[in-house]
Order: C-alpha cells, then structure tokens, then sequence
C-alpha cells in the first residue's frame, strides 16, 4: 500500500481523534465512556494431592488439608483502537521467570499476545504451594526428596495449563464494559523492620506510635455493564505481606478472604487481587485464622466503599509496555567457590542454594540467574489505562519482593495515587530492597536472599536503575 505523505496523515489522525472525543463527550453525558471490552474468569489452582508448601522453612511436612481454594483469574481488557492487555492473578507465594515464560508463549501462540500485554500478578500467600524448583528453590525444592520434588514440577506443569485455559476463557468474554478507576485506604499493613517486639503493636497503634513508611492505599478498578451498570470484575491491590498464617493447610490468606468477600457482595463479579510494594510490611497482628479473615473483610470494606462511591472514568486507551534491565549484583561467586559451598554444607541452605547454581550455570552459563557479570534479567513493565495525564492509571509492575520505599517514590515522581506500584510481578526472584534498606541491611537488606538462590547481594546501584527503567518505559516524560 502506497505510504501517505505531507499533512494528509495528520489531517486524518485529527479527524478521528475529535470524532473519538465527541462521542466520548456524549457518552460521558449519559454517564459512560463508550470503547472498552473486558473480560474475566477464574479457575481453582489448590493442589489435590499432598504437596510442599510454599513461603516458611520451618515447615516438616506437606500440606494436610485446606481452609480456602486457591484461585487463578484472569482479567482481559481492549481498548478502542483493539489494543489487548492481560492482567493474571495467582493465590501463591511467586513465580519465576521461567515459568512465566512459558505462559506467555503459549499466550502468545494461541491468542497472539505479545510480552508487554501480559502482566502476571502473585498474591504472595504463605499457604500455597511451592512452585517449581526455581522460586524460593534453596528453601524447599532443593532440600526435599525425589517424591516431592517430582510433586511440585508435576504442579508447576498442570498450573501452566490452568492459566493458559482461564486467560483463554477471558480472552473469549470480552463483551463492552464500562472501566472505572479510584483508590480506598486500610491501615492493616505496619512497617515490620521498624516495629519490633512484634507483640507490643497493638499497643503502638492504639497510642499512634507505630514508626516506619507505609503505603495504606488500595488501589481499586472496576468493569461493570455499560448497560445495566452491573459489576462484572474488580481488580485491587494493597502492599502488605499475605503471611497471617503458617499452618499446613492452603489458604489465599488475607487477599484470599478479601477476594471471596467482595464477590459474595458482588454476586456474578470476578475479584482479583494484586500485592503491593509490601516487602517490608506485616499484618501485625497475625497467626490466627480470625484474623485473616478479619484483615481480608477489611481491605474487603475498602473495596465496597469505593465501589460505592463516584469513581473515575476511564476513557478507553491502553498503552502497555515491558523490559528486562540487567538489575546490577554485587561480586558473583565463581565455580570453585560454589562447589566448596556444596561439599561444605549439604543440609544447609548455603549449600542448597550452591547446587541450584551449579545446576543453572550448567544449563546456559547462568545468565538467568545472574551468574554472567553482567547483572540479574529483571523485569519491569509500565501500563496506561486511560489518559495518563489526565484521569488515568499509571500501573507499574515490578518483580521481587518490593519494600515499600519505591511505591512512595514513584508515586511521588510520577501521578501520587493514580500511580500503582505492583510488586511480585512476572518473577518472584528476591527481595528488592530500596538504597536504604540496603545499606541497612538485615533480612529484607540481602540476607533473604539464600533463601530465592541469588548469587550475591544487589549492588548499591539497584534502586536508581529500577526507577529509572519505570521512568524510561514512559513515552510522555
């Protein structure tokens, strides 16, 4: 086709442009913006038979039963021009990269998405199961017999097919919607690095003593009916850890009650939950199951009420963008130092994680991991629903276990709270601590980092480079 030259183009683009916005003015008169399809499902992920669980390594034993299912959903949303984005939701404690690599090809194959059109989303339960030999692989995987082990790849596989199904039937829904967007509050979460004895938090809270940054937003989107005006699906988010509990049985925990809550006072709709930049922050206090189930009608609550209340419009355009950045390490330990770790310690973690990286570098030189000088392939993704400068959603998704430092500070940089700053997303590989919490350190700080098999700690240069990725991905700055 011959390419249109000069100012005819424009012409043209301005042409659509304005007739666009009189029929999204018109439609705003009558209380809709005309243009969004979406689509949502949800499938049961929990184990049917005895399988490791995931997220504690005190833990001696498999799973015994279950007080909640665990859930995979999927939220599909087109724009007005056909643009496609895929937001999926899990009731686990992570995935890594390879397993989510896997779900987007097959994605890709059988619906034609590309990588920055699928954000893939962990609850970051405490009471799921273990997923693979990768996520939090020298904490269980690579500690437990060949049984368990088999059990866990088994799991990993059949999950694969699960999201691929439930994204597919999504996918299949998409019928005209109207999206909406605004942001409650829940003041559960507490800073838990600066808040300790753990037990004497009641007591700081009732005197409004608790120290530390927090982000008690709760970022709500709804899709309802343009028509009858009737909820079809609720996506929200809060940055806290989802570890009330640590028995042995599956629950989604908190974010798991919030999500059956918000459905029973919503009969027909899909909730799916998203975790915040919630690395350094606890539901204090915990260990009951009252409590969960206390934490979960509460950010529940929050949901309802902004769900009750006017909420933005969201005119129909969806930018979704994403990158691997080589996320800067520390000095990397080399062969010989990882097979001294391995003879040396056999029961030990040190020594599970060794062996972990033995084996990667065997399979590709360790690149995955970060083992090849060059840094850790982490990934960010940055999606606009609706005008970004305007009324839209400024949606940011980060992998690892975020503290809470970054979401304040791209919030600040960027759209305050129409910037949401999602963490454990698309690779659950460590934590990822901010310059301070780094230089602090402790377990958030590097010494959990053993525990997911990261080679080394992060180099002084890893909050600049994440944020600066966030900010790079953005074509308006």
């Amino acid at each position: 086709m011959k390419r249109l030259n000069g100012a005819l183009p424009i012409l043209l683009l301005a042409g659509f442009v304005g007739a666009w916005l009189f029929l999204a003015r018109a439609a705003e008169d009558t209380g809709q913006v005309i243009g969004w399809k979406a689509g949502a499902a949800t499938t049961t992920i929990t184990p049917t038979e005895p399988l490791w669980m995931a997220g504690y390594g005190g833990r001696k034993a498999p799973a015994e039963g279950k007080l909640t299912d665990l859930h995979a959903k999927a939220l599909a949303l087109e724009d007005a021009t056909g643009n496609r984005g895929l937001i999926i939701t899990l009731d686990l404690v992570g995935i890594d990269r390879g397993l989510a690599g896997r779900i987007c090809q097959r994605l890709a194959e059988s619906h034609g998405l590309k990588r920055e059109q699928i954000a893939i989303a962990t609850s970051h339960t405490h009471s799921g199961p273990a997923v693979g030999r990768r996520n939090l692989g020298p904490l269980h995987w690579w500690h437990l017999d060949p049984d368990q082990q088999a059990r866990i790849d088994a799991y990993a596989e059949t999950l694969v097919e699960k999201v691929v199904a439930v994204a597919g039937e999504a996918i299949e829904k998409l019928a005209p919607a109207r999206v909406q967007q605004g942001s409650g509050r829940a003041t559960f979460a507490v800073n838990r690095r600066e808040n300790k004895p753990y037990d004497q938090v009641p007591e700081w809270r009732a005197r409004g003593e608790l120290k530390g940054p927090v982000d008690h937003d709760v970022p709500v989107l709804s899709v309802r009916d343009p028509e009858s005006g009737a909820l079809r699906a609720v996506l929200f988010g809060y940055a806290c850890h989802a570890t009330v509990l640590g028995g042995q049985e599956w629950c989604g925990d908190y974010p798991g009650y919030a999500q059956a809550a918000v459905e029973a006072a919503n009969p027909g709709c899909v909730a799916l939950f998203w975790a915040g930049c919630g690395g350094d922050q606890n539901p204090l206090p915990r260990k009951t199951v009252e409590l969960a189930q206390s934490y979960g009608d509460r950010l529940a609550l929050a949901v309802q009420r902004e769900l009750e209340s006017p909420m933005a419009m969201l005119s129909p355009q969806l930018v979704t963008r994403y990158r691997e950045i080589e996320a800067p390490l520390a000095e990397t330990p080399g062969v010989e130092a990882l097979q001294k770790t391995a003879a040396e310690d056999v029961e030990g973690y040190e020594g599970a994680r060794a062996r972990y990286l033995l084996s990667e570098r065997e399979k590709n030189g360790g690149a995955d991991v970060g083992l090849d000088d060059g840094g850790y392939p982490y990934p960010v993704a940055v999606w606009t629903l609706g005008e970004e400068k305007t009324d839209g959603v400024d949606f940011v998704w980060l992998g690892g276990e975020v503290v809470v430092d970054y979401a304040l500070r791209l919030k600040r940089e960027r759209f305050g709270s129409r910037t949401w700053v999602a963490g454990y997303s698309n690779d659950v590989m460590a934590y990822i601590p901010s310059f301070r919490v780094l230089k602090e350190g402790g377990y958030e700080g590097g010494g959990s980092n053993v525990y997911y098999g990261l080679p080394a700690l992060w180099d002084e240069a890893i909050e600049e480079t994440i944020v600066g990725a966030v900010h790079q991905l953005d074509p308006l700055r």
